[in-house]
């Protein structure tokens, strides 16, 4: 099927919730109003869905090859890159100085989102050159952002992200690379980096790696870990690419999903060791690594709603054309599609709300990052760095883990047809999962929001978020209708568990640290419902005013409809995770291991 780019939600979002008119107000903002965002999400529109949405289901059927040492994109993959490229689209949001279009996350999210529905494995490599962008900008010295920073902007050069070793996933204290330093200030690398996406490709002239390694003689675990430039190829002095520098693709990794995304295995040094180029400072590697990282993490929260869109479209579209079975209230004389049974639409509905509630959270939050980074006011900018850096864990968590629920229930929708991959759903399934893994597993991010995001403060910008919930519930009561008022019940039980959990974590998180974090994920869990919730409680608002008015009914009682759906359905868990995490920890951990 044929994917349609939701740009009339995403627009809502940024009018209403995440305000759109506002951030243009900021200083170096003042053309990214209401009226250039519809502009550049009706152009995004048309290139995902003409250009990438079509290479997407060949991709999964014809990957993404190597062969000795050289990696082949899937055919059309190269063409559809060129293109890319060629329309500014990596640029978006990223400085003018650098050939960039300078336009607020609050756009470039919503056309990542747009590039992951349409063809994820596709969208993977200008994410991880965005995160290589960002990096550089806060880190690079001036001649190195001279020598790359304009041709990764434009896509003519793409970037990766080097941390993980054979034995160093998640716990990069063990990273092994070695960086050794030469008489002209260049490093020699040497080791061993697997599951690089997009390692190595044939789509950009020249690929640029941020590599993790640590200089001889440095300090053991993370605070010994260095941040270098390793391209592919050597870069002349004018510009133009000089001989191959010593990193090689040695093999591409088979996976169950997002097949047509090389994720390499890459060999440094096997010839003499590679040149590399530090980044800021020794032993502040992980550190820069850090913002690579963040920028990731919200990007692959927006990939979760990207995939749960694309799912939910793809259910839809069959639930109204499958013919199987007379409805059970009699509406129809004989058999009907499927989408008149109730279960049916308890299904669609789930998909629909988890997915609107959080595009809006990642919408909102972007509004945050781009007044944090702009706003002339230092207070505003702290409270704003602060609003988003609570919420990329839920947006990476929340979303990702959504997104496997959604995607599961695209399949049964189509009953037995969804268990067959010529129907297609079965990709965005087996795409989905990586979601919750790549970029910190959902227990990393709830790690996160236990320690860095709630015990670090004593729970006080978690509380002070709970303290908006509860002013949103006093305009919901407010406006009198009966949408508004279940609304406000849903939104205060689950703002109330939020606070019994807050509490529980800040007071328990040193002394008694197995407690917390045995029910650290459900705490991610809970919190991301519930923020997601909260600003489908502000839409439903906004609706209620635009259907008194006139306004595009027809959509605004849908997102009425939707909202009143995910308070009754979806905001109603967050009191029983609260009893699982508070008064559940000691059974999490008290079976004996040999029991196992």
């Amino acid at each position: 099927m044929s994917y349609k780019a939701p740009v009339k939600d995403m627009l809502f979002n940024m009018k209403y919730l995440a305000n759109i008119d506002q951030i243009a107000q900021l200083p170096g903002m003042e053309d990214a109003g209401f009226d250039t965002a519809q502009a550049v999400l009706e152009e995004a529109a048309k290139f995902n869905e003409n250009v990438l949405g079509p290479l997407n289901w060949e991709g999964d059927k014809n990957p993404t090859s190597w062969k000795d040492g050289v990696v082949t994109a899937t055919p059309g993959f190269k063409d559809a890159f060129k293109q890319y490229t060629e329309a500014g689209w990596q640029g978006l949001q990223h400085p003018v100085d650098f050939g960039g279009q300078g336009l607020p996350k609050t756009i470039g999210s919503a056309v990542g989102e747009m590039q992951n529905s349409a063809n994820l494995s596709f969208a993977l490599c200008p994410l991880l050159t965005d995160g290589a962008i960002e990096a550089l900008l806060t880190a690079g010295s001036e001649e190195l952002n001279a020598t790359y920073l304009e041709k990764l902007v434009s896509g003519q050069w793409t970037g990766t992200m080097n941390l993980t070793e054979p034995q160093a996933g998640s716990d990069l204290a063990a990273v092994r690379t070695k960086a050794e330093p030469q008489p002209d200030g260049t490093y020699k690398i040497a080791g061993t980096k697997i599951f690089i996406t997009w390692g190595e490709h044939d789509m950009a002239e020249n690929i640029i790696h941020l590599v993790l390694a640590r200089v001889n003689g440095a300090p053991e675990g993370v605070k010994g870990i260095s941040l270098f430039v390793v391209p592919k190829f050597m870069v002349n002095a004018d510009g133009s690419l000089g001989a191959r520098n010593d990193v090689q693709c040695v093999s591409i990794e088979h996976k169950m999903g997002i097949k047509a995304s090389p994720t390499a295995v890459l060999q440094f040094g096997d010839h003499g060791g590679a040149v590399g180029y530090l980044v800021g400072q020794e032993n502040r590697g992980l550190e820069y690594m850090f913002i690579m990282m963040n920028a990731a993490r919200y990007g692959v929260g927006v990939q979760g709603i990207a995939i749960a869109e694309r799912a939910y479209q793809k259910a839809v579209e069959f639930s109204k054309e499958r013919i199987q079975s007379r409805p059970v209230d009699g509406s129809l004389p004989a058999a009907g599609p499927i989408i008149h049974h109730p279960d049916v639409k308890r299904m669609l509905m789930t998909m629909r709300a988890y997915t609107e509630g959080c595009r809006a959270l990642s919408s909102v939050a972007a509004a945050a990052y781009d007044a944090a980074h702009h706003h002339e006011d230092a207070e505003t900018r702290k409270q704003n760095q602060s609003f988003y850096e609570f919420m990329v864990p839920l947006i990476k968590g929340y979303s990702t883990e959504m997104s496997l629920e959604v995607t599961s229930l695209g399949v049964q929708v189509h009953g037995g047809m969804g268990f067959i991959e010529e129907t297609g759903c079965a990709q965005y399934y087996r795409d989905a999962k990586i979601l919750t893994i790549y970029e910190g597993t959902t227990a990393i991010q709830a790690n996160d929001l236990v320690g860095r995001k709630t015990s670090r403060d004593g729970g006080q910008t978690a509380k002070a978020l709970a303290g908006q919930i509860e002013a949103c519930e006093a305009d919901l009561l407010q406006s009198g209708s009966a949408d508004a008022a279940a609304m406000a019940r849903r939104l205060k039980a689950a703002r109330l568990a939020f606070i019994d959990v807050v509490d529980f974590v800040a007071g328990n998180t040193k002394a008694h640290p197995n407690d917390v974090f045995a029910g650290s994920v459900p705490y991610l869990m809970l919190t991301g419902n519930l923020m997601a919730g909260w600003q489908l409680a502000r839409a439903l608002l906004v609706a209620q005013e635009q259907v008194a008015k006139g306004e595009d009914v027809a959509f605004m009682q849908a997102k009425i409809i939707t909202a009143r759906f995910y308070a009754d359905h979806l905001l109603t868990k967050v009191p029983g995770l609260r009893d699982s995490i508070v008064e559940g920890a000691a059974c999490v951990t008290a079976l004996a291991l040999e029991a196992f």
